[in-house]
């Protein structure tokens, strides 16, 4: 019987290569990484179990023969540390520097020249600051505020000048809408350092206000220490409430959206102790207060009780109700306040925010008043108040 052409089993064995060829491929090759290749090697600056690392250093991380695919950086608080990735994926540096007695972990991700990954955790405290500087801010977070109010940063310590440009550099203001503005160094009227930040012009109302300081791990001068911590605060700019005293007529006009919205007498600063010009920023108010001579240097002719009180200048600078002034919109006969009858002061009071403006107009004073007494930036123009700045603006 013929049972057909005969195979030759030989046939199959190109078959089979290339199958094998296949299933070659389909597993580690020769451009795949080998459990043998060695990992990229990570470096941590400062270097891990460090218990005493320097203040002021950034905190790097590096890796060699091959890229980093991830850095994450946590403090003992458990917050993050922002920082950024080098483009060509081989470094990663912090955006501020380490602060006082802190614990960091620093978790990295990489990946080999050859594609082999692996992640390392590295560790270090920071060294103990002999003295910390803290700051108090103004206004409070959330506060709502008016046209005219300056964003004020009080050190609890001096401030050395060399390590104002960098302390200025730190602070970052971000508004909506955009409005511009730029820092300036005071010395406040309680002789501590102090730095504002003014807009060019009022605030439109309804800006929305932030404010950012990366001072963490920033030396403020031997006198004044290290900062520890960031801060990260935010406020509103309310209705446009201001007020203008013209001292020769006694008065006192209230504005809203510069229209005018109401007029009331009173009595300014007497000839001997005149009315303080220029613009002035309600710095804080009072329902209640009593006027003790002593505190504005007349020693002890007087001590009344007042309501209604609006702080103006650091000095002694208000408006308050002075029931005990038979003169009111007759004579200027105050001690530099400008005093009203009890239910005005309240108008007054209840009208003007705290940031509002108040314009005092043909006073005799020429002294000017000093930016730190009180909140009193706009007692300069704007080049003037520019020249303030560390920066060199």
């Amino acid at each position: 019987m013929y049972a057909g052409p005969r195979r030759h089993p030989t046939r199959l064995i190109p078959a089979l290569i290339a199958a094998g060829t296949l299933l070659t491929a389909c597993g580690p090759g020769a451009d795949g990484p080998k459990a043998d290749e060695p990992a990229a090697k990570v470096t941590v600056t400062p270097a891990a179990g460090t218990t005493s690392a320097k203040l002021g250093s950034e905190i790097s991380v590096r890796a060699d023969g091959g890229k980093l695919t991830s850095v994450e950086v946590e403090d003992d608080k458990g917050g993050k540390v922002a920082g950024r990735l080098a483009g060509d994926g081989v470094s990663w540096k912090s955006d501020g520097k380490v602060r006082p007695q802190t614990t960091y972990t620093v978790r990295t991700k990489t990946k080999s020249s050859k594609g082999k990954e692996s992640s390392a955790t590295s560790k270090f405290t920071t060294e103990r600051a002999d003295k910390v500087n803290k700051l108090t801010n103004t206004p409070g977070g959330g506060q709502t505020v008016g046209t005219g109010m300056p964003i004020s940063i009080l050190f609890d310590h001096p401030v050395a000048k060399d390590s104002r440009a960098e302390i200025e550099k730190a602070l970052k203001v971000t508004t909506q809408p955009k409005v511009e503005g730029a820092w300036g160094w005071v010395k406040d009227y309680s002789g501590k350092d102090r730095i504002d930040w003014r807009p060019k012009d009022y605030w439109p109302t309804g800006t929305k206000v932030s404010v950012k300081g990366a001072l963490s791990g920033i030396d403020s001068g031997d006198d004044g220490g290290w900062f520890a911590r960031d801060y990260n605060f935010g406020f509103r700019i309310g209705a446009d409430h201001k007020a203008v005293i013209d001292v020769p007529a006694h008065q006192l006009t209230m504005y809203e959206n510069g229209r005018s919205v109401g007029t009331i007498t009173g009595s300014a600063g007497s000839p001997q102790d005149p009315t303080r010009g220029g613009v002035h920023t309600v710095r804080s108010k009072n329902a209640a207060e009593t006027m003790d001579s002593a505190t504005i240097g007349h020693g002890s002719e007087w001590m009344l009780d007042s309501k209604w009180v609006t702080h103006l200048t650091a000095s002694g600078t208000f408006l308050h109700s002075a029931p005990w002034n038979k003169s009111l919109g007759v004579v200027n006969n105050s001690h530099g306040c400008f005093g009203m009858s009890t239910s005005d002061a309240k108008k007054v009071y209840d009208f003007l925010s705290i940031g509002s403006t108040v314009e005092v107009k043909g006073t005799t004073n020429t002294n000017k008043t000093d930016v730190g007494n009180g909140l009193e930036v706009w007692q300069e123009n704007w080049q003037q108040w520019q020249q303030r700045s560390a920066l060199g603006h």
